[in-house]
């Protein structure tokens, strides 16, 4: 284990230097469209995600800065997607931004903090570098909710997103310094190590995992921490609640897999039932709440909490009677549907704010009436992306679900196999309020009558996600078993 080796950290150290230079550059820069800071922004992402693309081929799987990073194919490949998902919400967000007059240089420079936070945790080995990561992806995510300070339903969003996210890391905080009262080390494989060889005070232990389940579901935001997600994502501009919803969701996974399965697997028992509740009550209050919403939005708040529901279902189906012959199997799912998940959402976000123009945002599900007679397409593609929600085949939506539940059904214990059962019939309830969508744009009379203004970049980029949510499905196996491999790779190590 080498003791400094900063090398390994290139990735990030590139996007901390290019983040300071896109605030450099922005100061110089009197283009209302921000073209030097849009594209610089994306070379630096671009760049972030290069070099962790190299070391993922490499297969990398090193310690430095004296065991508290650790590089691994698992990591490498959770931070190039969040990177490619940062530089897609980038690229919906620039005209929405532009038409609102939000389009400056701090929304650039937050965006870049919040991936290099995402990237610290991808790739964390200590608690306290958990935490840094976290906090960094955190602060400046609180701060682009509040973008639109002359906004009330903005800032009102901001400050519960800052007051319920605050509480959240001093329970993750909380639990962390619990375990590490429990095994004396701060370190996650060492953390391991002493569980397995039984140097623990266990009833402490296994209260400071009560606390770092509670911080890691809120991150996820499954129920029942899930208070701040309909109003962060109907308040917040709609290029931030892309941000918020695409993401940083692989950063809540990446320290999930690290702390609870690498760092905590020998209490299995312990966590596992507790992931069993969140993602019970997940499916049950996303699908149910969601059919009242008459904002788009706001259900689809409730449709990620419900999507939170099935990652989590796969996560708890990793160690069955003591044994774990069907943890990568149940890990590589949930990380898989993390994946279909994003893709999605950054569709139907991208083409709300595609629909969106000034003095108008298209957030009520009523604005869609009719969308199918103004621009046939466009209605196209929002029904792919609410048929992969629900999870109608061939969408990768489908794909993703079909892995939860064969992970879940492969373990041959009765108590999943009704797991199972459960999230089928609440994904059939799920379905109502998707279908329903997709009904309101094909078959009701128009209530807008303004044509879809076209935007040439986002329109190929609305095109490429659609056809790449819908290529997906059939083509799954190739993904999945990327995400199979680095999963494993990462038990492995």
């Amino acid at each position: 284990m080498s003791s400094m080796n900063l090398p390994l950290l290139h990735a990030e150290i590139w996007l901390l230097l290019a983040a300071c230079a896109v605030l450099l550059v922005d100061l110089f820069n009197d283009d209302p469209q921000r073209r030097p800071t849009f594209w610089l922004t994306q070379a630096a992402v671009a760049g972030f995600a290069w070099l962790h693309l190299q070391s993922y081929l490499d297969g990398t799987h090193a310690y430095g800065l004296q065991g508290m990073v650790v590089i691994d194919p698992m990591g490498d490949l959770l931070a190039i997607f969040a990177a490619l998902a940062v530089m897609v919400t980038l690229g919906y967000a620039r005209p929405t931004l532009a038409a609102r007059d939000m389009l400056k240089g701090e929304f650039f420079t937050l965006t870049l903090f919040v991936l290099l936070g995402i990237g610290v945790m991808c790739s964390a080995n200590n608690f306290l570098v958990v935490y840094l990561g976290l906090e960094l992806m955190s602060l400046s995510l609180y701060a682009l909710a509040a973008l639109r300070r002359d906004h009330a339903v903005a800032t009102e969003a901001a400050m519960k997103y800052f007051v319920l996210g605050a509480l959240a890391s001093g329970f993750l905080l909380y639990g962390l310094s619990m375990m590490y009262g429990a095994t004396g080390t701060l370190e996650i494989t060492k953390t391991f190590e002493r569980i397995a060889t039984g140097r623990i005070n266990p009833e402490v232990l296994v209260f400071g995992v009560v606390f770092v389940v509670a911080g890691v579901a809120f991150k996820l935001g499954a129920a029942p921490f899930h208070m701040w997600v309909p109003d962060v994502y109907q308040g917040a501009p709609t290029p931030v609640t892309l941000l918020i919803g695409g993401a940083p969701k692989f950063a809540a996974f990446a320290i999930t897999i690290r702390l609870l399965v690498e760092g905590m697997l020998g209490l299995a028992l312990e966590w596992q039932p507790m992931f069993v509740v969140l993602a019970v009550a997940s499916l049950a209050v996303g699908n149910l709440a969601a059919i009242a919403q008459t904002n788009l939005k706001r259900m689809l708040a409730y449709s990620t909490i419900s999507q939170m529901g099935f990652i989590v279902l796969g996560l708890s189906a990793g160690v069955v009677s003591n044994n774990t012959f069907s943890a990568g199997n149940a890990y590589s799912s949930s990380m898989f549907y993390l994946v279909a998940y994003v893709l999605t959402t950054l569709g139907t976000f991208g083409l709300i704010m595609f629909l969106s123009r000034q003095g108008f945002e298209s957030e009520e599900i009523a604005d869609l009436a009719g969308l199918a007679r103004r621009s046939p397409w466009v209605a196209g593609v929002m029904t792919v992306f609410m048929f992969s929600l629900a999870g109608v085949p061939p969408m990768v939506g489908f794909f993703a679900k079909l892995a939860v539940i064969q992970a879940l059904v492969t373990t041959s214990d009765p108590f999943y196999i009704g797991l199972a059962v459960v999230a089928v019939l609440f994904s059939l309830v799920g379905a109502f309020y998707y279908l329903r969508v997709v009904k309101v744009m094909w078959f009701d009379e128009p209530v807008q009558t303004a044509p879809v203004l076209q935007g040439s970049g986002v329109t190929a980029l609305l095109a490429v996600n659609g056809i790449a949510v819908f290529v997906f499905g059939p083509f799954s196996g190739g993904l999945m078993a990327v995400c199979r491999d680095a999963v494993v790779k990462a038990l492995a190590g």
